[in-house]
């Protein structure tokens, strides 16, 4: 689709799966498990659940604050979760690309998507 991009910019905060840097847009792919979505591709262990507990909350603080700092710094962020890349809730891939790619084109903010 001619879009420009870069892989996993260590320089930004949580270090982008995908940069946009013309469209000033990062796009994360959340992993459900490992940052708690609550889909059908998430199950809490159940052993341990003390240490996965605390695993999960530290992963959603850092991924609220680099969002934010994002956000803060004028980009634009996009979340893809896992849910909606595979297992029974998958999109079908032309959908999501004209998702993001519709995302990129507009001045909106934030995206996320999941599963359907």
């Amino acid at each position: 689709m001619g879009f420009r991009y870069r892989l996993h910019d260590k320089s930004l905060p949580g270090k982008p799966d995908i940069v946009f840097p013309r469209h000033k847009g990062v796009i994360f792919a959340h992993g459900c498990f490992w940052h708690r979505h609550n889909c059908h591709l998430f199950k809490m262990p159940s052993t341990r659940t003390d240490f996965w507990e605390k695993k999960f909350d530290r992963n959603g603080e850092v991924d609220k604050r680099a969002i934010e700092s994002l956000l803060d710094a004028d980009w634009r962020v996009g979340i893809v979760w896992e849910c909606a890349l595979k297992g029974k809730t998958r999109l079908p891939y032309d959908t999501l690309i004209s998702i993001c790619a519709n995302w990129l084109h507009s001045h909106e903010r934030l995206m996320v998507i999941e599963g359907s």
